[in-house]
């Protein structure tokens, strides 16, 4: 069955500037589209969308515009500063690179109030206009304080909640995460991406191990809410992308083939108007 990767990180260090790289030496080097797809390929993902590497400001516009035509690329999710005042320009300006699908802020590392500022929602409401989503990276204990009142203030953009919530899977922390994850799953206007869950599970993690909270995000938000990302590279500091997309296949087996092909790329193809 073939995939949509939601989530692909790639990384030109000769092109652009990624100040977080530094402190993450394992993968602080080039990831390019033709070793990706050279081991993603065989495993049945056959496009990808690109999700912004958190690079320096000045970069967000030439990233964008530099990965968005390269092979098998079936658009991109660009960084953004909701919180500027300069926020309509920098929209202006990614919105004319084509296959810019959906936007993203990097929360998990930034203060709480930052995404609750008038002018941050006021911005995000900004995007249905556009036809862009927005992707919310937020850590589990940012899903109550941060995500949720974040969506219900801008009901009308269409979020993509990453990685699962960040639940901490090493320290067996289902809870308050799964109720938290409940609570925003009861909000139509957010989706939940089945990715970057092994991150948080260290090296030894099994299918046992994440199984949990994979199931548990599906049986909150159903299978017309969900994605599927892989987080590549970070998927490698704990695992491969290979391990992963056999794990995940393993997970959803017991599920219909048309329930699989909605995580699997039909629900990315439909919410990200791919």
């Amino acid at each position: 069955m073939r995939i949509l990767d939601t989530h692909l990180h790639l990384v030109y260090p000769d092109r652009f500037d990624y100040p977080w790289l530094s402190g993450a030496p394992a993968i602080n080097k080039p990831w390019t589209a033709e070793s990706y797809f050279a081991e993603a390929a065989p495993l049945g993902i056959e496009s990808a969308l690109h999700m912004e590497v958190d690079v320096a400001e000045t970069d967000i516009v030439p990233e964008t515009a530099f990965v968005t035509p390269l092979p098998r690329m079936a658009g991109a999710i660009a960084a953004c500063r909701p919180e500027s005042p300069d926020f309509a320009a920098q929209l202006n300006a990614l919105t004319a690179i084509p296959g810019v699908l959906g936007l993203r802020r990097i929360l998990h590392t930034s203060p709480n109030d930052l995404s609750q500022s008038d002018l941050f929602v006021a911005n995000l409401r900004r995007l249905p206009a556009r036809n862009l989503t927005f992707d919310l990276c937020v850590r589990a204990d940012q899903l109550a304080p941060v995500a949720t009142p974040l969506a219900q203030r801008a009901e009308d953009v269409t979020f993509i909640l990453n990685h699962c919530g960040v639940p901490d899977v090493l320290g067996a922390g289902l809870d308050p995460w799964r109720a938290d994850i409940r609570a925003l799953s009861a909000l139509p206007n957010v989706n939940a991406k089945i990715s970057g869950i092994v991150a948080y599970s260290g090296p030894d993690w099994t299918i046992d191990t994440i199984r949990p909270y994979i199931e548990h995000v599906i049986d909150c938000f159903g299978w017309d809410r969900i994605v599927w990302g892989s987080d590549h590279p970070v998927v490698t500091l704990t695992g491969s992308l290979t391990r992963w997309v056999e794990a995940t296949h393993e997970i959803i087996k017991g599920a219909t083939s048309e329930d699989q092909s909605k995580l699997l790329h039909k629900n990315a193809e439909r919410i990200y108007r791919v």
